[in-house]
């Protein structure tokens, strides 16, 4: 089991067997309303990346990275610090759109990890990250239940769920499960992308609390991407070609990092056979991969 403890605003994770705190990854929660969630993500970026070293010299590098690199990038870290014993990988994990917030409000980032490309190039513009590069690409599924109670078993049975989750419109799944409707509407007619839409009972901030709407049995069904789909804990249902969106992953060193030298070390990580590899096996598609 995994201790936790709190330093200076931090969430210091250490993993039994190695000495010292491992990593400190943070996942920032759902606030209840939006004036609170601007605030508190605002705030929140500029003291919690913000932690220094962690007790051992380490030099932190803060990579703010989409919610669905979770477990690619826990992976990476591992095998990162290992082979750069000087870095104290810090992993930030919350929707493109907040991370582009923090990051546009002063957060102190060194990577940005997108899994829209419009957030990158909007911090490209700005001058706040250098040049992108696309690393891997997803695709969408729909999940429901592993007893599947409601009966969809293709994505023409959306318009049949009575408890439908999706991304909100200006979260990348949410945007993507958007388009993918809009596209479906040549196969299922021009009511499809409406019928859809609504079923929808709630429509959350980042694509894990899509997901795991599903895994609570309070969704009959919620379209995620496919790295999301948990094999055992629900069960996927592919969209059809014509409809599915592939989606993009960019990333950038953020302009005003304090650790440049370590980004372009991740950079090139992420980029190398050992990163793609970790890549693949958490269910990313190349970055080159075709469109569906």
């Amino acid at each position: 089991m995994t201790n936790r403890s709190v330093q200076r605003g931090c969430i210091a994770a250490r993993t039994p067997g190695r000495a010292g705190p491992r990593h400190r990854t943070r996942v920032w929660r759902r606030p209840t309303a939006v004036g609170t969630s601007a605030l508190i993500l605002v705030l929140g970026a500029a003291s919690l990346a913000g932690c220094g070293q962690d007790g051992t010299g380490r030099q932190p590098l803060n990579v703010f990275a989409a919610s669905s690199l979770t477990e690619a990038f826990q992976d990476m870290e591992a095998s990162f610090e290992s082979a750069h014993p000087g870095t104290d990988v810090v992993l930030v994990f919350a929707g493109s759109q907040i991370l582009r917030l923090q990051i546009e409000q002063g957060a102190r980032a060194d990577i940005f990890a997108s899994a829209d490309p419009r957030h990158a190039e909007s911090l490209e513009r700005a001058g706040l990250v250098g040049k992108r590069t696309v690393f891997a690409s997803n695709e969408l599924v729909v999940i429901v239940p592993s007893d599947n109670p409601a009966g969809i078993r293709s994505f023409a049975d959306l318009p049949a769920s009575e408890r439908l989750v999706i991304g909100m419109e200006h979260v990348p799944a949410g945007a993507y499960t958007r388009e993918a409707l809009h596209r479906a509407a040549g196969d299922y007619g021009a009511a499809f992308e409406a019928d859809v839409l609504g079923s929808v009972v709630s429509e959350e901030s980042n694509v894990r609390l899509v997901r795991a709407k599903v895994e609570l049995g309070v969704a009959d069904a919620a379209v995620v991407y496919r790295t999301d789909a948990t094999p055992g804990r629900v069960r996927t249902i592919p969209l059809p070609p014509g409809a599915n969106v592939r989606a993009r992953y960019e990333i950038g060193a953020v302009s005003s990092g304090a650790n440049p030298e370590g980004a372009e070390r991740w950079l090139d990580f992420v980029a190398s056979p050992e990163g793609q590899e970790i890549l693949t096996r958490r269910g990313f598609l190349p970055g080159s991969a075709p469109a569906p």
